[in-house]
């Protein structure tokens, strides 16, 4: 449930932190009569994103046993790039996202109501889609669906609080620091439901090696006791892993967590220096 959560403060934050941006440039710039087009935007995105989470669960229902594993692992493998892409994405342009997304929506208010609806839709809607196509993936890896729903409604909630206060300038917070750390225990989280989907693979006889198994936990940790559902639910372990599958979650945590590390350690861009003003004599 912890990394649920985390995925669901995290990506509600960043939605919640964008349409932060939005309202209060257009409070700012006093052009509150195009305030419900956002709102609009907003209701579309979220609209979305529920049915396709509902589409991810209940879509292959009927398929065949290795069809369903085939789907699993594939979306897992998508969701785990679409995770990483967000984790570098959100380092690289947090400090420049408030003049990007006020530059786009002067251009939108310029072009029409729809492009305002378009603009808060798509600003929205990415990390709703990535949301759910990430938490789908975890149920799936952690072999439940109520735990993980229970967790990232928890944390969408905590980010919409955050969010609201942020916004009111009742809740300062260090969000370099906030998304530093959460991005750094995701790529663990992402790992692990990258294994889980290249076991899924296994399962559904597109790569071999199901039954070779790296190394089996399953009697020093017990698939049904405490601390087994703990390292499942927090960064997808399983007892029983595959050659191919420790391999794979090598493959990518040492590069991805290196560059990871490297590009938050990265010192910020020095500011253009400011020119000196020109004397000028008397004549």
């Amino acid at each position: 449930m912890l990394a649920n959560y985390l995925i669901g403060l995290r990506e509600g934050l960043e939605a919640a932190l964008v349409v932060c941006i939005l309202v209060a440039y257009l409070v700012k710039t006093e052009r509150r009569d195009l305030l419900p087009r956002i709102w609009v935007g907003v209701a579309i995105a979220v609209s979305i994103s529920v049915a396709f989470g509902a589409l991810l669960t209940y879509g292959p229902k009927g398929l065949s046993f290795e069809a369903q594993e085939i789907i699993g692992g594939t979306l897992s493998i998508i969701a785990v790039a679409f995770v990483t892409w967000m984790i570098f994405w959100m380092s690289r342009t947090a400090r420049s996202l408030k003049g990007e997304l006020e530059a786009r929506l002067d251009l939108a208010a310029g072009a029409g109501a729809g492009a305002l609806v378009l603009v808060a839709m798509l600003a929205v809607g990415r990390e709703g889609l990535e949301t759910a196509l990430f938490l789908w993936a975890a149920a799936q890896a952690t072999g439940s669906t109520s735990q993980p729903l229970l967790g990232a409604l928890l944390g969408l909630g905590s980010a919409v609080v955050l969010g609201v206060l942020i916004y009111r300038g009742a809740v300062k917070l260090d969000l370099g620091k906030f998304f530093t750390w959460t991005g750094g225990f995701l790529v663990l989280v992402a790992a692990g439901v990258l294994a889980y989907g290249i076991h899924d693979l296994q399962e559904g006889g597109v790569l071999p090696g199901v039954n070779s198994l790296a190394f089996d936990f399953s009697a020093q940790i017990p698939p049904s006791s405490w601390y087994a559902t703990v390292l499942r639910g927090t960064i997808n372990f399983t007892p029983a892993t595959t050659w191919l599958q420790a391999l794979v979650w090598t493959l990518y945590v040492v590069p991805v967590l290196s560059l990871f590390i490297s590009s938050v350690r990265r010192p910020s861009p020095a500011p253009a220096p400011t020119p000196a003003p020109q004397l000028h004599g008397g004549s």
